[in-house]
C-alpha cells in the first residue's frame, strides 16, 4: 500500500510516547503563557498590531511575488535599513521566515569544496542548511572553540563556522568571541543565528553579536527571526553589503520564495521602533529569566541557569515531561515541552520563556504550578 510505512512510523511514535499534536489556541486564551517566544511582550502591543494593520491597508494582504519580481516593497527596504542600523551591521536582507534566512545564509556561503563546522546543539534550520549546502560538513562538540579550531585546521580552503548565539533548548550562550578568534586564525567566516539573542542581549537588545563586539565585522554574518522578540514573523540575514548582494543573487530561499507579507514587515518595524524607545525591555526579560531560575532552584527543581530568556527544567522521561506539561496546562499555565528527537542530548525538559511583561505575581504563580505538578 502506498505510504504504508507512515503507519509503521506512527505506531513507533505512539509506543515511544513521542506523538506530536496540534492544539489550536483561542485569541483570548486564559492561560498564563510561558511557552511562546514573545520575549518582550510585543506581539499584542497596540503599536505593533497597528503597524501590521497599517501595512496591510497600504500594501495589501501579501507581497504578491518573489522579492526579485514584485515582492520587494519600500516597506521591506525600510525594515532592512532599520534592522542593519539597530544591530550594527552594514546591510540586511529580509526573508519570509527565520528558517528560510538560515537556509539561505548557510547554503549560499558554503559552496562546493568548502568546509562547514557546525555546533552539535544547533537549531534544525542550521542543520538543514548544512545538509543542503554543497560544502563538506563537520559537526563538533557543543560550545567548544578548541574543537572548532581543530576542525578548521584539517581544511585548507574556504570555510565557515555555524552556531546559534543562544541555544534554544537550554538557553545557554555560545562563546562568540572565542569562535571568532578560531575562525580568524584559519581565515574562516562566522555565521551565527541570533534568533534568541535579538531583543534580549546586547545594549538595548541589539543582539549577541553586538554584545560580543562582532557586529559589523567583515567576517561575521548573523541571522535572526522577527517572530520572537519583535512579535511578528519573518527572518533576516545581517552582514557586509557584499555578502548580502551575494545572497540576493544566489540564495534559493530568497530568489524563489514569495516576499515577507507586508503586515509582518510593518509589525516588525513598529516593534523595532518601540524597542529603540524602550530599551529597558531587554534587561527586564533577562531579569525575569534569572528570577524564574532562582525560584525554581529554591523549589528543588533541576533548572538550567539562563544566559538569555530561555529557562529549561529537566524532566525524568519523555512520557513524564508530556504529562507534566499537560498538568501545568490544566492548572492554567502554558509551558513548552521538549523531547527527543528535538533535544540533541536526549534529555526531556520543560522549556519556559521569560517575558519582559511578566509581573512578580505571575512569576510566583508559574513556579508554584510547575512545582506542584512535578511528576
Amino acid at each position: 500500500m502506498a505510504f504504508g510505512w507512515i503507519d509503521e512510523q506512527a505506531g513507533a511514535r505512539r509506543r515511544a510516547g513521542l506523538v506530536r499534536t496540534l492544539r489550536p489556541r483561542p485569541a483570548d486564551s486564559p492561560l498564563l503563557d510561558l511557552a511562546s517566544n514573545d520575549y518582550l511582550g510585543l506581539a499584542r502591543h497596540p503599536e505593533v498590531t497597528e503597524g501590521a494593520a497599517r501595512a496591510a491597508r497600504t500594501w495589501g494582504g501579501g507581497s504578491t511575488g518573489s522579492r526579485l519580481v514584485t515582492g520587494t516593497t519600500e516597506l521591506h527596504t525600510e525594515l532592512e535599513r532599520a534592522l542593519a542600523g539597530f544591530c550594527g551591521f552594514e546591510a540586511a536582507l529580509v526573508f519570509s521566515s527565520g528558517y528560510a534566512a538560515n537556509l539561505a545564509a548557510v547554503t549560499a556561503l558554503a559552496p562546493h569544496g568548502s568546509l562547514i563546522v557546525s555546533d552539535a546543539g544547533n537549531h534544525a534550520s542550521l542543520i538543514d542548511g548544512c545538509r543542503l549546502a554543497r560544502g563538506e560538513r563537520q559537526v563538533v562538540g557543543h560550545a567548544d572553540p578548541e574543537a572548532v579550531r581543530k576542525a578548521l585546521a584539517t581544511h585548507g580552503g574556504a570555510a565557515i563556522v555555524v552556531s546559534d548565539t543562544v541555544f534554544s533548548v537550554d538557553g545557554d550562550r555560545a562563546p562568540l568571541a572565542a569562535l571568532a578568534t578560531a575562525c580568524r586564525e584559519h581565515g574562516a567566516g562566522l555565521v551565527v543565528d541570533d534568533a534568541h539573542g535579538l531583543g534580549v542581549l546586547g545594549d538595548g537588545g541589539r543582539g549577541a553579536p553586538y554584545a560580543a563586539g562582532l557586529a559589523g565585522a567583515a567576517d561575521v554574518v548573523a541571522t535572526a527571526t522577527l517572530s520572537k522578540s519583535l512579535g511578528s514573523q519573518g527572518g533576516v540575514v545581517l552582514g557586509p553589503a557584499r555578502v548580502i548582494d551575494h545572497l540576493v543573487n544566489t540564495a534559493r530561499t530568497f530568489i524563489f520564495d514569495t516576499g515577507l507579507a507586508p503586515a509582518a514587515a510593518g509589525a516588525a518595524l513598529a516593534a523595532l521602533r518601540l524597542l529603540r524607545r524602550e530599551p529597558e525591555r531587554a534587561a527586564r526579560a533577562r531579569e525575569v529569566a534569572a528570577e524564574l531560575h532562582a525560584r525554581l532552584t529554591v523549589a528543588g527543581l533541576e533548572a538550567v541557569r539562563p544566559d538569555a530568556a530561555v529557562v529549561s527544567v529537566r524532566a525524568p522521561s519523555p512520557e513524564r515531561a508530556v504529562r507534566w506539561a499537560a498538568d501545568c496546562r490544566t492548572a492554567g499555565l502554558a509551558v513548552g515541552c521538549f523531547r527527543p528527537p528535538s533535544v540533541p542530548d536526549g534529555v526531556s525538559r520543560l522549556r519556559l520563556t521569560a517575558r519582559a511583561d511578566l509581573s512578580g505575581a505571575e512569576i510566583e504563580r508559574a513556579v508554584r504550578v510547575i512545582d506542584e505538578t512535578r511528576p
